[in-house]
């Protein structure tokens, strides 16, 4: 298998070249290009099942060559690589089916999980033919993201995944972030369809959101449902009626407001939830993604709890502070990198979060006591004098 990179900077197609397990998952050839002229030669001749590209690029874009793509219907997996703030990136990115999108900075287990992903959806495209209810259900859960955000006015179209009705009640569930919600949010579809209550949407932008539309005067029933079937805490919002779909979006932003808001009602409170467990669930939640920006306020949404609670008591169970931690952690992974020979320091501060390398030279020289460069020359020396 083949995968290409499509990125105007070199230093971000290296990082790239050295977090991809690319032998484990099966790619055999890495090709590369600057821009979008240069990925459609590369495409036209290499045909490479996979693609990594950037958005924004001199000549031809990120989002022109998804568009190309889509035209000719393009089999392989597109993944887009966008940065935190290009949020009308990523709904081209829906629009036109991408397979998935990455935020920089890039962070290793996300982008390998991604790369296998995207290699294993390519081969059960040709291998099963029951992949095709999975695009399917894709195919419908981004049509419904595309509607919500104001991306696609064709909100009648939602009809062909829903009842008949003369109106809609419209509901917005908000999943624990440590749970996998994919698994409940299906069986709710299933439920909703089979007894031809509704449906249920997966929304794209915010994987622990889903949209649930059912049939007028039919929610109390669906809630009591999702309250014996669910054994995780949700959070949901509801009490928005809809005369036509087509009033999908703005219902739609009715719901979140409420929702920021802390507008909502609670079903298996996450209080039921053993505390020590949430910290431990925490904990290793900060371990797996400390590469990516981790605030408490990030936090504070994925586990259900305030702030403050969660920078005491993440202080009593690390005995440190949630920034130090991090920067632990961090240090650690750096440690490790130097003292490989194939990566730069500039892509390893990149790959730790970090986009000022000589910030990052500052703070590991205050945690470790000399510069990343002073640390790799004092251990390739060891090595070739043959101290461990």
């Amino acid at each position: 298998m083949k995968a290409l990179i499509v990125d105007d900077e070199f230093n971000v197609r290296d990082v790239i070249r050295h977090l991809g397990q690319w032998e484990t998952y099966g790619i055999t050839k890495l090709l590369e290009a600057k821009n979008g002229h240069e990925a459609k030669s590369l495409i036209e001749k290499e045909r490479p099942e996979i693609i990594f590209t950037d958005v924004k690029m001199p000549g031809m874009g990120g989002i022109e060559l998804i568009e190309w793509l889509d035209s000719i219907s393009y089999p392989g997996k597109v993944i887009f690589i966008t940065g935190y703030n290009d949020y009308s990136y990523m709904r081209k990115a829906i629009q036109h089916s991408s397979f998935d999108y990455l935020l920089k900075p890039i962070e290793y287990e996300a982008f390998n999980h991604t790369l296998e992903k995207s290699v294993q959806a390519w081969k059960d495209d040709f291998e099963h033919a029951e992949v095709l209810e999975d695009v399917k259900k894709l195919r419908r859960n981004q049509l419904a993201t595309a509607i919500c955000l104001g991306d696609r006015s064709d909100s009648n179209s939602l009809a062909e995944f829903l009842p008949e009705s003369e109106g809609y009640m419209l509901t917005l569930l908000s999943f624990y972030q440590m749970h996998n919600p994919d698994l409940y949010i299906q069986k709710l579809s299933d439920e909703l369809t089979d007894r031809k209550l509704g449906n249920a949407f997966s929304l794209q932008t915010d994987l622990n959101l889903c949209l649930v539309i059912t049939i007028r005067d039919q929610w109390l029933s669906v809630e009591e449902w999702i309250s014996q079937e669910f054994d995780i805490p949700v959070r949901l919002v509801t009490d928005e009626q809809v005369e036509t779909l087509s009033d999908i979006r703005t219902s739609f932003q009715a719901l979140q407001k409420k929702l920021e808001e802390q507008n909502f009602r609670s079903i298996h409170r996450l209080d039921e939830i053993d505390a020590a467990r949430r910290m431990e669930d925490m904990v290793s939640y900060v371990d797996m993604y400390y590469m990516e920006d981790l605030s408490l306020e990030k936090l504070s949404n994925v586990f259900f709890l305030s702030r403050e609670h969660i920078s005491r008591k993440y202080k009593q169970e690390t005995g440190m502070t949630l920034s130090k931690y991090i920067t632990e952690l961090r240090i650690s992974q750096a440690k490790s990198w130097l003292k490989q020979k194939d990566k730069s320091i500039y892509s390893i501060s990149t790959m730790l979060g970090y986009q000022d390398e000589i910030y990052f030279s500052k703070l590991f020289k205050k945690v470790v006591g000399m510069t990343p460069f002073e640390f790799r020359n004092r251990n390739d020396q060891h090595e070739s004098k043959g101290v461990t």
